[in-house]
């Protein structure tokens, strides 16, 4: 089916209709939400409307995933009705197990095909996918590469290549291989993407003769580091450039960047009174566009939840993150009260699609309390990403409240410094100042909320790998509670 088809506008009694279909079937093929509604004392014939559905009680790990066993919660129960099985990070706990079929690859390749098609058109341009997320178990490097090897499939001019989160075999393919094709795209998560970029930056690699591409999941980034990276690869249109997905290991990618959603996204980063006008929060969350009837979204007191069909179908289910809604309507309205229009910034009209947003925070739990302030990591992390700092450092800090010996409170920022930088009291207090530069400007409880003098936080240098706070090979945290 072509692109255009897939990715258009749905009448709101479609998406209800779509959405019910999937609750009726999950409801009388899925033991384990059979026994979960009739605990609830719930008749799933009861459920007509859209409203009767948003009634339903929500799901989450704890009262459903880890409740059942592994096949109940499959269709029929059965793990066999999947042809693979996936692992999650278990960032949160013990790792979960889930499985996959075939035709959630074939909805989630949409995903990719809306970026390779709508932002690197490469449906015309020989293309190189270079696989850089975790492989085994794990679900992105796997899930990636099919999705990637389905478009080859369609007829996309893609060779996909599997080094995993190799950091030497990345640069020796991109280097080896690179110069055969018309464009690279550098598939993994964005902290590691830009550690790849900067070891061949240091090994005198010219990444601009490769036309760099980049998909990114897993993590919220700053248009700072967007900036950053794209001066690194020698990128001249950042909202065609880049794309990043909004994906869990539980159901796949949910909803994916597009140039309409980078486009509007840079002018808030620019306007953070415009952002905090529409987002409610100081810091500025992921925007991607989304697929109704793929992935039906709710809020409800301001998480997220979703519904969509999987080798595990999932049911109103709370992945608890933080979050919102906007129609495309919505946000281009707002946008015009703002006097920004996106359509015209881009120029560009391909991939301009009707579909709704819904913006992702990440984790409440994530954050830490400073005299009443929410402090978020996104805001210190733009402080890293200004010009001088963020040659020193590689972008990973901790973020915590700590208490000095008269119990008084004081916010600790421990940052790593980058290979070869060694700790300099210069240094720090240079990184000092653009962090508390940063936290006025972008939060404005911190600026509100803090007496100014409990405002400037204890920068304390590490060196790379510091076992205490950045350990290899350990997914990192950005706080401590």
């Amino acid at each position: 089916m072509p692109l255009e088809q897939q990715l258009q506008q749905y009448p709101d009694d479609q998406i209800a209709l779509t959405i019910l279909n999937l609750f009726q079937n999950v409801a009388t093929n899925v033991p384990a939400y059979k026994k979960f509604l009739a605990a609830a004392g719930i008749q799933p014939d009861t459920i007509q409307t859209l409203e009767d559905f948003q009634n339903l009680p929500k799901i989450n790990k704890e009262n459903y995933i880890s409740r059942y066993f592994l096949h109940e919660l499959c269709y029929y129960g059965k793990i066999g009705g999947c042809d693979m099985i996936a692992a999650s990070s278990g960032s949160t706990g013990k790792p979960t197990f889930w499985p996959r079929f075939f035709t959630d690859e074939l909805q989630i390749a949409t995903r990719f095909e809306q970026i390779f098609h709508d932002s690197f058109h490469a449906d015309n341009k020989t293309t190189l996918a270079v696989v850089c997320f975790s492989l085994g178990t794990w679900v992105g490097g796997i899930f990636t590469t099919n999705c990637c090897r389905h478009l080859a499939v369609k007829g996309y001019p893609i060779t996909v290549i599997t080094p995993g989160n190799n950091k030497a075999e990345i640069l020796r393919i991109v280097q080896e291989l690179g110069s055969n094709f018309e464009q690279v795209v550098l598939l993994g998560y964005p902290p590691f993407l830009k550690d790849v970029i900067d070891t061949g930056i240091a090994n005198g690699m010219q990444w601009g003769q490769y036309q760099i591409k980049l998909v990114m999941a897993g993590e919220v980034f700053s248009e700072e580091w967007r900036n950053l990276v794209a001066q690194r690869i020698g990128s001249q249109n950042p909202c065609h450039d880049f794309a990043s997905m909004y994906g869990t290991a539980d159901a796949g990618v949910l909803g994916n960047e597009t140039p309409l959603s980078i486009c509007i996204r840079r002018f808030l980063a620019a306007t953070p009174e415009a952002a905090k006008a529409l987002f409610g929060e100081s810091r500025l969350p992921t925007l991607v566009q989304y697929d109704p009837c793929s992935r039906f979204f709710e809020v409800e007191e301001g998480n997220l939840l979703f519904s969509g069909n999987n080798g595990i179908p999932l049911i109103r289910y709370n992945i608890l993150d933080n979050g919102g809604l906007i129609t495309y309507e919505e946000m281009l309205k707002f946008l015009a009260n703002w006097d920004f229009d996106p359509l015209k910034e881009l120029g560009n009209y391909r991939g301009i699609h009707q579909l709704p947003f819904v913006y992702v925070f990440g984790r409440s739990n994530f954050t830490v309390s400073y005299f009443g302030a929410n402090i978020y990591p996104e805001n210190v992390t733009v402080g890293l990403e200004q010009p001088i700092i963020r040659e020193w450092v590689t972008g990973k800090f901790v973020l915590q409240v700590k208490e000095d010996i008269d119990k008084n409170r004081f916010l600790s920022v421990v940052v790593e410094l980058a290979p070869g930088i060694e700790v300099q009291e210069e240094k720090r207090l240079s990184i000092t100042a653009a962090i508390l530069t940063q936290l006025l400007r972008l939060n404005s409880e911190f600026a509100n909320y803090v007496p100014p003098q409990y405002q400037t936080p204890l920068v304390e240098l590490k060196s790379t790998g510091d076992v205490e706070y950045f350990p290899v090979g350990v997914k990192h945290r950005y706080t401590i509670k």
